[in-house]
């Protein structure tokens, strides 16, 4: 085990900084599925576009400044990004989820072509800032630093989100709506406004999250469908609605999709697939299965 270890100690840690960077992404996607009981498809849309607004602040030689400022842009598209999709989704919230689908699916495909007329089919670099653009050695093997920050920002953001969601009269006011839209409007609560407010936040953890993706994945058309099925995935094996859930799923994933093109190159699609497949089988509702929002 420790031989396996030593040889493959990148590919774990890889596995770590993408686990956490998925779980940024799909913990929205949860909460907005899950709670909301939306089927946001434009949700990959949304990370690109943090990416792209990366690549174009920061570029490939990036300074603290231009990258903390892609983060505040990113941050508040993804804001008004997702208080618009809530918009939109609004007059189907008792309508199928294929409805749903369809819409937001729509605006995934309108968003990566507005996209490819900007800033063209070639994919375009986001560097790191002075500081994380290098290595540092981790039991004997060099490993970019950027990658082990990554990692403590996604545990920073996962305990913050899990509290806020799960420990605090904010949480428990989204949690009630999910369980009771008309008691809590009775109380004089507008739900409306719970619902685009975990919609906004979810959007703008993935438009984060596509700057903070970007060292890595750079800004590139068909980046939007890769990580909404990577985090489309993390959602299922973890469970709807599941802070936990999804930060464990987006963990296995990270591995199964790091260490499966290291060791089965072949077959990583496979694996990965596999999991969810054996997860659907023996847990349908996910390790953490969380309640799905109720129609009404």
């Amino acid at each position: 085990m420790g031989a396996w270890l030593d040889a493959n100690l990148v590919g774990v840690i890889n596995g770590f900084a993408i686990g956490f960077l998925l779980f940024i992404v799909a913990v929205g996607l949860s909460l907005v599925f899950g709670m909301m009981d939306v089927l946001n498809l434009a949700h990959g849309a949304i990370f690109l576009v943090g990416a792209y607004v990366g690549a174009a602040l920061i570029g490939g030689d990036a300074t603290w400044g231009s990258f903390l400022g892609a983060l505040g842009v990113a941050a508040v598209l993804g804001l008004l990004g997702g208080g618009l999709l809530s918009a939109m989704t609004e007059p189907l919230r008792k309508r199928s989820h294929l409805d749903q689908a369809l819409l937001t699916l729509g605006v995934t495909l309108v968003v990566a072509e507005i996209l490819v007329m900007v800033y063209g089919d070639d994919p375009l670099p986001v560097g790191a800032p002075p500081g994380l653009d290098d290595s540092v050695p981790v039991l004997g093997a060099a490993y970019p630093t950027y990658r082990l920050v990554l990692i403590g920002i996604g545990l920073v953001l996962a305990i913050a989100v899990y509290f806020t969601v799960e420990r605090t009269s904010l949480g428990a006011l989204v949690r009630a709506t999910v369980a009771d839209r008309e008691m809590v409007a009775a109380l004089g609560v507008d739900n409306r406004l719970i619902r685009v407010g975990v919609f906004a936040v979810g959007s703008m953890l993935a438009a984060v999250a596509g700057v903070l993706g970007g060292p890595i994945y750079g800004a590139r058309p068909g980046l939007d469908s890769t990580v909404l099925i990577l985090a489309l995935v993390v959602v299922v094996i973890g469970g709807l609605g599941s802070v936990r859930g999804a930060l464990l799923g987006a963990l296995v994933i990270g591995q199964i999709d790091s260490l499966g093109r290291t060791l089965f190159p072949d077959g990583a699609s496979f694996i990965l697939f596999g999991a969810l497949a054996l997860v659907l089988v023996l847990r349908p509702q996910g390790l953490f299965g969380g309640k799905v929002g109720v129609r009404s």
